[in-house]
């Protein structure tokens, strides 16, 4: 402890006055400050290498790194000059917050500046970032064109094909707890309106259930499994696959949807237009499709699934807000042919159900022509049909005209699906009254669940 008392002088070293290299040290009086030509005012010393030894020069101080530049301060005939380039988003930054600061102030500028910007969006409209839903299709048709498919999509399964990826591109885009959105599945039933809530998960569920009607007529894996009946209705089997499920549908019943919807497209490429299998198995009497009450040849069963995919679809968009548009309309032409053709069947069920008009005033032969009403679909898509009244087995006589009914395309397919009821479709009539509201409610009658 003596020893180390020793060496405790005024240099911290003992009062010897070279250091431990032998090299002298510079004493000082402890009561008189240090002085540094560097920083004369400074009580604390600064460490003589920080500025004599490395020749860096000091910081400057905090307060200059900080200083904000002043706000550009422009003349009101200048800032009114700006309004063009402004409504251009041509402007530089600080121009941009002078001119809007100032159209706050002055209301002539701000009338001007609404209009010069209303100009604008008219010189360039503004562009939906969606893709054009006939993309997909002109470029396979161009891919098409340079090397046609050794088997190629029959032209009566091309709408099934584009609506299933279209929405299969839609179901891509939404995310997680966008599955669980709820959504109403919306129909006509008899003379009134019904409706069946479920999620967008239900619905890829109740579509991957019917889808599988074609599936199992194609030799297709039934995705109900031995759950599945010969029989069910859509309906029945849409019952079926949501109380075999232990949990309600999620996001993963799109993988087996999207997978049957590929193999059936595949499948139906081997069967020629009349739903003949090239190969012989489908018989010369063609494939249906059952339906538990009715059945539908393949190609018209395509097509309603068709039908069903984009409609559905439709209540997907608008469950998650999402813009959705019509099919193309060469493919929207199909699917209003297909129902136009239905109506005589629709108006006779609904006759022997006591929901429609008395039954037929003129004996009609099969065959033969009698009153008919002429449909006229407008838009993309349209056209003409004449709609037997009496039979279903009549043909459509313009002799025989007796009403005339003009609806827009989709207006017409809302109406189909049960999305709208007759009394409120924007339809243009003329003619026999009874007849338009037979054929109207008949057309309501098409949807189901």
């Amino acid at each position: 402890m003596s020893g180390e008392a020793d060496r405790s002088g005024p240099l911290g070293h003992g009062d010897d006055p070279h250091d431990g290299h032998g090299r002298h040290r510079e004493q000082r009086d402890p009561e008189k400050p240090e002085e540094y030509p560097d920083h004369p005012e400074a009580g604390i010393p600064l460490p003589r290498s920080s500025v004599e030894d490395t020749g860096l020069p000091l910081p400057e101080p905090a307060a200059a790194s900080l200083a904000v530049p002043a706000p550009l301060v422009l003349e009101h005939h200048v800032l009114k000059s700006l309004l063009g380039a402004w409504a251009l988003a041509a402007c530089s930054a600080d121009e941009t917050t002078a001119v809007e600061e100032h159209l706050g102030e002055c209301g002539a500028c701000a009338d001007e500046a609404l209009r010069l910007r209303g100009a604008v969006g008219l010189l360039h409209p503004a562009e939906s970032l969606d893709l054009d839903p006939t993309l997909r299709t002109r470029v396979l048709a161009g891919c098409l064109d340079r090397r046609p498919p050794r088997i190629p999509v029959p032209e009566w399964a091309a709408p099934y094909d584009a609506e299933s990826a279209r929405l299969d591109a839609l179901l891509q885009d939404i995310g997680g707890a966008e599955w669980h959105a709820p959504v109403r599945l919306r129909w006509f039933d008899g003379d009134a309106p019904t409706s069946r809530r479920t999620t967008v998960a239900g619905v890829i569920a109740h579509l991957l259930s019917v889808d599988g009607l074609v599936a199992v007529a194609l030799g297709l894996d039934d995705p109900l499994g031995e759950a599945g009946s010969a029989g069910q209705t859509p309906q029945g089997r849409t019952e079926t696959y949501w109380r075999a499920s232990h949990f309600p549908p999620t996001r993963s019943v799109r993988g087996p949807w999207r997978a049957q919807s590929h193999n059936i497209v595949r499948t139906v490429s081997f069967v020629d237009g009349a739903g003949t299998s090239r190969s012989g198995g489908g018989g010369s009497g063609g494939l249906t499709v059952p339906y538990g009450g009715f059945e539908l040849p393949l190609a018209d069963s395509m097509l309603d699934r068709a039908f069903e995919c984009w409609v559905h679809a439709w209540d997907i968009a608008d469950a998650v807000d999402y813009p959705y548009e019509p099919p193309a309309g060469r493919h929207l032409h199909r699917m209003i042919d297909l129902a136009a053709r239905m109506l005589p069947g629709s108006l006779a069920e609904r006759r022997r159900a006591g929901l429609s008009a008395p039954p037929v005033r003129h004996l009609v032969a099969a065959g033969a022509g009698g009153r008919s009403l002429r449909l006229e679909i407008e838009g993309a898509g349209g056209g003409e049909w004449l709609i037997p009244l009496d039979s279903p087995g009549a043909v459509g006589s313009a002799e025989h005209e007796v009403a005339h009914v003009a609806l827009d395309g989709v207006e017409f397919c809302r109406l189909a699906a049960g999305h709208v009821s007759p009394e409120e479709a924007a339809a243009g009539q003329d003619g026999d009254r009874e007849a338009i509201r037979d054929v109207l409610f008949a057309a309501a009658s098409l949807s189901r669940m």
